[in-house]
């Protein structure tokens, strides 16, 4: 039996957490000595102010959609996947080596192939791990974070090395061949007259995270699949006794859960930068985390979630440069959300769920039958 509404799960507390975060948030900005009345309206200008705002906005919440679908779809199995942060840098060498060395006639095909590149980069990435925690035990997220520092140091060593141009210093490939550029916000919805989104850097690929979200929804909610691996994150012994394989069960969801984190790639290394750099992912894979937990594993809430970080994002960007908060200070309010809408979640739910249940109307009581004469 719930203790509370679905509705109160999935929008009440979230936002209870949020406005936790935010009254926290305030705290500390006036105890600096700013006004978090005027912070917060330069936060909404800065982020959603301006089409040019709502560009990086956008662009941000793409990196967060697809990595926080890579652990959403992880934790309806019960796995922790936090390596999303490697798997979107192998992603990202994926699209690297598809854009550079396959000539393409179109971005259109370009966008398709280096999708294909960074999902399969993704989930070859993922793979290990999987495989050591189906077949030997090892925690997923031991091995998850460990794979996240081989994979900066793989990338590093190949930016250093094979994947530089001959005679540059900067640790990066080339950049990509013009066919495979992708077409930004920019030049979609600009016209003549009115130039939109002018130097943002959300491109088409925010689209193709629409439907990542609604894939995973159908995949989750909709197949075989879905159902078995929720049957298996609510119960392995249930899942076993029903014939589900729990090491097909892990492999398949934490290749998914890869393929969906490298597929970041094509936002930020096919559509922004236009080459591989080093540190290109910057810490998106991590924000995932906060992205799927806020959301509830769920890819509505997950895309919201994405909106809200991604309002963080540049809100805090707008605040660093405009107004004497430090970045640091920008960083502990991203901290406070996570805090709240993450590791603090059972301090708002529990009191809820009581208040829910004194709520709920006692059940009537069973009317006794007269015996038969």
């Amino acid at each position: 039996m719930q203790k509370m509404p679905q509705w109160a799960d999935v929008v009440l507390i979230p936002l209870i957490s949020l406005l936790l975060a935010a009254l926290l948030s305030a705290l500390v900005i006036l105890a600096i000595g700013e006004n978090p009345w005027s912070a917060l309206k330069l936060m909404v200008d800065g982020s959603m102010g301006s089409t040019y705002a709502w560009g990086y906005t956008l662009y941000y919440a793409t990196n967060f959609i697809f990595t926080g679908l890579a652990v959403a779809i992880a934790i309806h199995a019960r796995l922790f996947n936090i390596g999303g942060e490697g798997q979107a840098m192998l992603g990202g060498l994926g699209v690297a080596l598809i854009a550079l060395y396959i000539p393409w006639p179109h971005w259109s095909i370009a966008l398709l192939g280096g999708a294909v590149g960074a999902a399969l980069f993704g989930a070859a990435w993922a793979l290990i791990p999987a495989w050591l925690q189906a077949k030997r035990g090892s925690h997923i997220v031991i091995t998850t974070i460990m794979f996240n520092f081989i994979a900066a140091a793989l990338l590093n060593y190949l930016l250093i090395g094979a994947l530089k141009p001959s005679g540059s210093m900067e640790p990066a490939t080339g950049r990509f061949p013009e066919a495979t550029h992708l077409p930004t916000f920019q030049d979609m919805f600009s016209t003549a007259e009115t130039a939109l989104f002018r130097g943002a850097p959300v491109n088409v690929s925010f689209f193709v995270a629409l439907l990542a979200c609604v894939a995973v929804w159908a995949l989750i909610w909709r197949t075989r699949l879905g159902y078995e691996i929720r049957a298996f994150g609510q119960s392995e012994s249930a899942a076993k006794y029903a014939g589900i394989s729990p090491t097909r069960i892990i492999v398949v969801t934490m290749l998914i859960s890869g393929g969906l984190a490298g597929m970041m790639a094509i936002n930020n290394v096919m559509g922004e930068a236009e080459r591989l750099v080093l540190n290109a992912v910057e810490g998106a894979g991590f924000i995932g985390i906060a992205v799927a937990l806020m959301g509830r594993s769920h890819p509505f809430g997950v895309l919201l979630a994405a909106l809200l970080f991604g309002f963080l994002y540049q809100g805090g960007a707008e605040l660093a440069l405009w107004t004497s908060i430090p970045r640091e200070l920008i960083v502990v309010i991203q901290a406070l959300v996570i805090l709240f809408t993450g590791a603090l979640d059972n301090m708002v739910r529990m009191p809820l769920e009581a208040m829910f249940l004194r709520l709920r109307p006692a059940p009537k009581p069973a009317r006794k039958t007269e015996p038969a004469e």
